[in-house]
């Protein structure tokens, strides 16, 4: 390695003070967790993982965590009413309440977070069990949204202390969904900057993408959207945020039945969307559409790609290249009564982008829901 280099890398490390690792699992607060776990196991292929609940010495709440290659989803009820879990439910609905990042030092993370004006959601506490000590923190984020430090350098378990193997004669094979390519936030009016400030501030992050109403609009409505990234890019942050329109747009939706801010959609990655969506598809997932005049000038819009158009247009699968390659994606309805969370697919070719080129067919069809809603 040359001097030079050497001096790059070191101004590197002393700059990005939050080194993460990625997203070590996303946690959700549900009605039923038992049965939520049950539902992604089947619709989108995720493996039993382990359990924490009164067997495992935790009284006031059961906690379902699934598994598919880098991806990890915990599902965590309440088991009383008048607690912070069971309020979150009552509010929000089913939803995401923890976006967990890995890190090697959590205490700090914390530390590095906190001073920096991150308001506390944990402060740094080891757990330990038969296979070794894990440790966590966490600050808060937009609306009840937390991010959690995990530490798990000095732990060998099935997942963390608290938790037993959950096993299960029922596992269904895996859909080829990889890891978390991204997680969207709503923030209300006027707060995306100063969210993006936060992340800038408090965590380190960097606005690498910005769109505003004039790149994100239809004859409706419109919104605006700034993606935050960390220092190594393995963790990125789109935060979004109405703007005005004829009528109400899919932000303002989201916040009215969420009752607040919170985050709207994880995208999960896949190698291979065709047969990924088709398998979701045959499990009952539903995906939105866009006409099929979408797909008429495609190839002239983003050139040559390795897919056969046909599956594409028949999944509905969005094409859109930037200067580094081209992604497809694809995204669900929401996955729960309310209109709220919901999960994209994206498999990247080279892209680096969230395609922009997709926006406006996107949100067409995503209008489309919400006039059958009633909610346009």
């Amino acid at each position: 390695m040359s001097t030079v280099t050497e001096h790059a890398t070191v101004r590197n490390r002393q700059a990005d003070f939050l080194p993460l690792q990625g997203t070590d699992y996303v946690e959700f607060y549900v009605g039923n967790a038992k049965q939520a776990a049950h539902f992604y196991k089947t619709a989108f292929g995720f493996q039993s993982l382990a359990y924490a609940g009164p067997e495992t010495g935790v009284k006031d709440r059961a906690s379902y965590a699934v598994r598919q290659n880098k991806l990890t989803f915990v599902f965590t009820t309440s088991l009383r009413t008048n607690n912070p879990i069971a309020d979150h439910v009552y509010k929000h609905g089913d939803g995401v309440k923890a976006l967990a990042l890995r890190v090697e030092n959590a205490t700090d993370a914390w530390e590095q977070t906190t001073q920096r004006g991150g308001r506390s959601f944990l402060e740094p506490v080891k757990l330990t069990d038969t296979y070794g000590e894990l440790v966590m923190s966490g600050i808060h984020t937009y609306g009840d949204t937390i991010h959690l430090f995990i530490e798990r350098k000095n732990y060998q378990g099935v997942f963390m202390p608290g938790y037993q193997q959950w096993k299960s004669h029922y596992n269904p094979a895996e859909t080829g969904l990889q890891y978390v390519d991204h997680c969207v936030g709503n923030v209300g009016w006027n707060q995306m900057n100063p969210w993006v400030k936060f992340y800038e501030e408090v965590m380190g992050f960097r606005n690498i993408l910005s769109f505003d109403d004039k790149d994100i609009s239809t004859e409706y409505s419109a919104l605006m959207s700034k993606v935050m990234s960390n220092g190594n890019g393995f963790v990125k942050f789109p935060i979004n945020e109405p703007a005005e329109g004829k009528k109400k747009s899919q932000v303002e939706e989201y916040l009215d039945f969420y009752n607040g801010e919170g985050c709207q959609h994880v995208a999960l990655a896949t190698h291979d969307i065709v047969k990924t969506v088709t398998d979701l598809q045959n499990r009952g997932v539903e995906f939105l559409h866009v006409p099929t005049s979408y797909y008429d000038d495609l190839l002239e819009r983003v050139g040559h790609i390795d897919e056969d158009l046909a599956p594409l247009k028949e999944l509905g699968i969005l094409v859109d290249r930037d200067n580094e390659g081209y992604l497809l994606q694809i995204f669900t309805k929401p996955v729960e009564d309310r209109p709220t969370l919901f999960f994209e697919i994206i498999q990247r070719k080279g892209a680096k982008s969230f395609g922009k080129g997709n926006f406006k067919a996107l949100f067409e069809a995503i209008e489309r829901e919400q006039g059958m809603r009633g909610n346009l």
